[in-house]
């Protein structure tokens, strides 16, 4: 078995191989003058068996069709059967019609996946479950989530609390409170949907004087945790902790992040950090990626 990495992230590949004990299989990504994608396999023999790392990641389109080209070029010289890695699954934040008139993307990217003919997918902690009924043949979700779990378990203090930054993270949040012997606070927020601003309500709980973790499974603009860092600093705060799985570094959030009020910042490598990144905790997933793929 050899493993290849498009561009989206090369040092989570070199890990996963290096868990694996097997070879990074050379491979040459470029791009020819009119933009179009250009996918080279130098390693002089393509084992039969081959896995693929791509995240979905910015720039998605680029990363999704390079993906392709990858799997096709790898069939041409040999490989019989292809697992994909995509830590990070692009468009699985679009799992439903929102509004007549658009397009269920997920499912077209689901599509375009399954082009390729792949042996196995898989995918790392997904928005929704609903996104699984967009392939036609399983996909295998893994959770990075004991990874951000166990970081903090090692730090846990008396002072500290667990907040739930919204809704949707509360029952995970209950479970790492209750692990970590800690009170779980929960934070009621709104959302406007033309503008897409935030705003903390209120929230179940104390946090004056406490050394505060909040998970969860994103961060996409850093939106939601900027509002509720300063929602909760203005409380008494003492600190704030944040542990997400997948960072997806849209422009501009990184530096907001690191503004306003988020004193640690822990991820893992589903997505690459772009270069010069600062002020934040990674974690690696290769190990995780290589007992499923070995199981």
């Amino acid at each position: 078995m050899q493993v290849y990495s498009g561009s989206s992230n090369e040092e989570l590949a070199k890990k996963l191989a290096k868990a694996l004990r097997v070879k990074l299989g050379r491979i040459e990504v470029s791009r020819f003058s009119n933009d179009e994608g250009r996918v080279y396999v130098t390693e002089p023999k393509v084992d039969s068996k081959v896995v693929v790392v791509q995240s979905l990641s910015i720039p998605t389109d680029t990363h999704l069709v390079e993906f392709s080209l990858i799997c096709d070029a790898l069939r041409r010289k040999g490989a019989k059967r292809i697992i994909a890695v995509i830590p990070w699954l692009g468009y699985s934040k679009q799992d439903k019609v929102f509004r007549p008139g658009e397009a269920l993307s997920i499912k077209v990217v689901a599509k375009i996946l399954e082009l390729n003919f792949l042996d196995k997918i898989y995918v790392l902690n997904l928005h929704s479950q609903l996104i699984k009924k967009s392939f036609r043949r399983p996909i295998i979700e893994l959770t990075a989530r004991p990874l951000i779990e166990d970081y903090f378990k090692n730090k846990v203090t008396r002072d500290h609390v667990v907040v739930a930054p919204d809704k949707g993270s509360v029952a995970s949040c209950r479970q790492l409170a209750k692990d970590l012997g800690v009170p779980l606070v929960k934070i009621t927020k709104k959302r406007d949907r033309k503008t897409g601003i935030i705003a903390v309500t209120g929230m179940t709980g104390e946090v004056k004087g406490k050394r505060v973790i909040i998970k969860d499974d994103m961060i996409a603009t850093g939106s939601t945790m900027i509002e509720v860092s300063k929602f909760l600093k203005a409380k008494g705060a003492k600190s704030i902790e944040v542990g997400a799985v997948h960072h997806l570094y849209v422009p501009g959030t990184q530096s907001r992040l690191n503004r306003d009020g988020i004193d640690q910042l822990v991820v893992t490598d589903t997505v690459a950090a772009p270069a010069g990144t600062r002020g934040i905790k990674v974690l690696s997933v290769a190990g995780i990626l290589a007992k499923a793929i070995r199981a």
